[in-house]
Formats: structure tokens, C-alpha cells, sequence
């Protein structure tokens, strides 16, 4: 994994904006119409191709497909896990968030301001022992993107999975009957996915949710020692999966939710810091732009970080149209260059643009304005840390973690 060594690097979680005509086939695809599979295989190949060339042109240094193949981050497995078919599922979690719950009619009225999913993926349902069948969707994302990459130069490029965990919380179980054994075998099947990102030359990104978010949905009646183990239980599955994979060639993305709402039930990053310090991926994607955990570099600060982790602050909210100020932006690696040292800082997002492919939050062409942002942001802390003047404010490059 390349770290910031003579300038703040750039990136973002995964998800972006899908065009319109790959949506449509992906949402046939997903829904079990008709569909032309030469067609979807062309839609993603270009979708890919501009996606990469559209993140180098807005200052990008670690890049993705986009996650153009995929309706969804979870979903996305019934294509290639045998043991998980459509129906009779459910379309999110098992329950709803515990902080809309204390609004009563909150999404009543974002669906009258238009303000949910346009697509709705059709829910997945485990009915079989869990294993890694159909390889040919990995292969085609693997190849698309490689061509991207290759044409682009960029200075590293990574590929999303789904953690083992997460997948409880959107595939609901009608055949183990016991979480453990069905977050058991999710992991080693997803191990194949994991080794193939990996020997394809890419950065594997997990994304683990579940982690944070999983405390306010699925298990929102268990006491907070209650959830650790079960945070515990996920982490354990995932460096299972991945044992064959160095950690410095991995990254974990952690998040309470990527949606508009009060977010007054999230649990304290605090609070999980033991559980997600010991993930083996070397390198974390939190939340930290958002105005619910902005705050929490100061819990940052004075963490036990592990001297072998890179920091990849969340410094641009993905469920927002304002675009922040680069000015705002350094500011906010700075504070993390300031606890772990300027190396071991890259300037990240929240989360993704389009966690379900038509979700319609942040308008498109907003999307690269926040992105081009970022990479203004990431040049101007860069002057100030590596001794060159710039206008952002915040703690000194050296590093009260180091």
C-alpha cells in the first residue's frame, strides 16, 4: 500500500454514481428480466473506464471501478455465492434504524420529498450451505478495471468485497438457523473473492459496516458489551478470510450508515476501537467529515492506535450537496496528520456516493465537485505538513501517535 510520503494521497470508499443505461440493465439483472448479458458486460466495461478517468481527472491517487457491476455492496453476492437465490427475503436490514425509530413518520416524509432509493434490489435469502459458485462476474470486475488502470496510471487502485459480517444484516438466513455458523461460512467463501482482489495486484477494501452500524439496526437490544462480542465474532471471521492476505495490502471500511438522519443511536467510535484495531487490513476508512462524527478526531487522539495502521479519515460527507470548502478539508487531515503523523494519513470520504446503485442523494456532477475538494484540500495540507506555507489550520505534523 502506497503511503502519503511527500504529499497527502487521495481516495474515497467505493461507491459512485451509475449511469443511467447500466442501471437499468443491472436493475433487469437483479429483478430476473430480460436482459442481454453482452450488453451489461459492455455498459460496465465503459462505465468502468470513465469512472476511472473521471477520478484521476478529479485528483484521485487510489482508485476503484466505481463498484459499477454491483446494484448494491451486499447484494451484489447472490450473483456469485451459491446457497443465496432471491425471495422471500427482506430489502434492508431485519429492523429498521433505532434513531428513525424515534422519529415516527420520518420516512413517510422523505418519501414525499422524493428523498429514498429510485431502485429497489430484489432481497436476497440464504437457502443453501453458503460456497463461492459463479467466478465470472469477480473475473469480468478484475479485468475491467485492470484496463482502466492501465490506461490511467493511477497511483494505486482498489477493489470493494462485502465483509463476512455484514451480510446477516441483508440476506436473511432461512437455512443455518445460527448466525455463527452462517457468518462462519460466509467467511471462507468469501476468502476466494478476497484472494483473487489480491492476486490480481489490487488493494482489497472490505467494507465492514457491521461494525458500527450493525449496534443501532440488528442489534439494537443488546447491551453494548453484548454487541462487542458479536463485533468481535465478525472481525475474527474476516482475519480468517483473509490470512492468506498481508496486511498492508488490505483496507477496512467502517461506517454507522450511509443515510440522512439523526444518527443519535450510533455508537461511540470510542467504544469500538479495540474491536476494529484488531481487523488485520492495514489501512481504516471511517467516518469523520459528518455532523455527528466530526468530533470524534479528538477520540482519535488519544486511541491506543497500532503503529502499523494508516488513518483514512472520512474529510467529505456523502449524504450532503454542500461541498466543502478545501480550506475545511485541510483542516480536517491535519488534525489526523497531527495524531499519527503526516505518512500515515490519506484523506478519504465518508462513504460512498451510491451505496445502492439509484440512490439519488448527492446529484452527480456534485459528486465530483466533492471529490475535486478533497484533492484541493489534500494540496493544501500538503504544503502546510511538508513545510511549504498554505492557509489550513490545525495541530502540527508531528505526531502524538507516532
Amino acid at each position: 500500500m502506497k503511503t502519503s510520503e511527500d504529499r497527502i494521497l487521495t481516495t474515497h470508499v467505493g461507491s459512485l454514481p451509475r449511469p443511467d443505461g447500466l442501471l437499468a440493465i443491472l436493475e433487469a439483472q437483479d429483478r430476473g428480466r430480460s436482459y442481454s448479458p453482452d450488453a451489461l458486460g459492455s455498459a460496465t466495461a465503459t462505465a468502468v473506464a470513465e469512472a476511472v478517468r473521471a477520478q484521476i481527472a478529479a485528483g484521485i491517487d487510489i482508485v476503484c471501478d466505481g463498484e459499477m457491476s454491483k446494484l448494491s455492496y451486499t447484494v451484489y453476492v447472490k450473483h456469485r455465492l451459491s446457497g443465496i437465490a432471491d425471495g422471500g427475503g427482506r430489502t434492508g436490514p431485519a429492523r429498521g434504524p433505532a434513531d428513525l425509530e424515534d422519529h415516527p413518520g420520518f420516512l413517510a416524509w422523505r418519501v414525499r420529498l422524493r428523498d429514498l432509493p429510485r431502485t429497489r434490489y430484489a432481497p436476497p435469502r440464504c437457502v443453501g450451505p453458503v460456497a463461492y459458485g459463479d467466478r465470472a462476474p469477480l473475473s469480468a470486475d478484475i479485468a475491467n478495471l485492470r484496463r482502466a488502470a492501465d490506461a490511467q496510471a493511477p497511483v494505486e487502485a482498489f477493489l470493494n468485497a462485502a465483509s463476512p459480517g455484514v451480510l446477516p444484516l441483508f440476506v436473511e438466513d432461512a437455512h443455518y438457523g445460527d448466525e455463527d455458523g452462517f457468518v462462519a461460512d460466509l467467511a471462507e467463501a468469501l476468502r476466494s473473492e478476497y484472494e483473487a482482489v489480491h492476486a490480481a495486484g489490487f488493494l482489497l477494501q472490505i467494507d465492514c459496516p457491521e461494525i458500527a452500524m450493525g449496534r443501532h439496526i440488528d442489534y439494537q437490544d443488546l447491551s453494548d458489551a453484548a454487541f462487542l462480542r458479536v463485533a468481535e465474532r465478525n472481525i475474527e471471521a474476516l482475519n480468517h478470510a483473509t490470512a492468506n492476505i498481508p496486511p498492508e495490502a488490505m483496507r477496512m471500511h467502517v461506517c454507522w450508515g450511509n443515510y440522512p438522519g439523526p444518527h443519535t443511536r450510533d455508537i461511540a467510535v470510542a467504544k469500538i476501537f479495540d474491536v476494529i484495531f484488531k481487523g488485520r487490513p492495514q489501512a481504516i476508512l471511517f467516518e469523520g467529515a459528518n455532523p455527528r462524527h466530526d468530533h470524534e478526531w479528538r477520540d482519535w487522539e488519544t486511541a491506543a492506535i497500532p503503529d502499523d495502521k494508516i488513518l483514512v479519515p472520512g474529510v467529505i460527507d456523502s449524504t450532503t450537496n454542500f461541498v466543502e470548502h478545501p480550506r475545511l478539508v485541510a483542516e480536517r487531515i491535519r488534525r489526523y496528520a497531527g495524531i499519527v503523523g503526516r505518512e500515515r494519513v490519506i484523506a478519504g470520504t465518508d462513504c460512498g456516493f451510491a451505496t445502492v446503485a439509484g440512490m439519488i442523494r448527492v446529484y452527480p456532477s456534485v459528486v465530483w465537485a466533492k471529490l475535486g475538494a478533497l484533492a484541493e484540500g489534500a494540496r493544501i495540507a500538503s504544503e502546510a505538513l511538508w513545510g511549504r506555507p498554505g492557509p489550513a489550520g490545525g495541530p502540527t505534523e508531528s505526531g502524538r501517535n507516532r
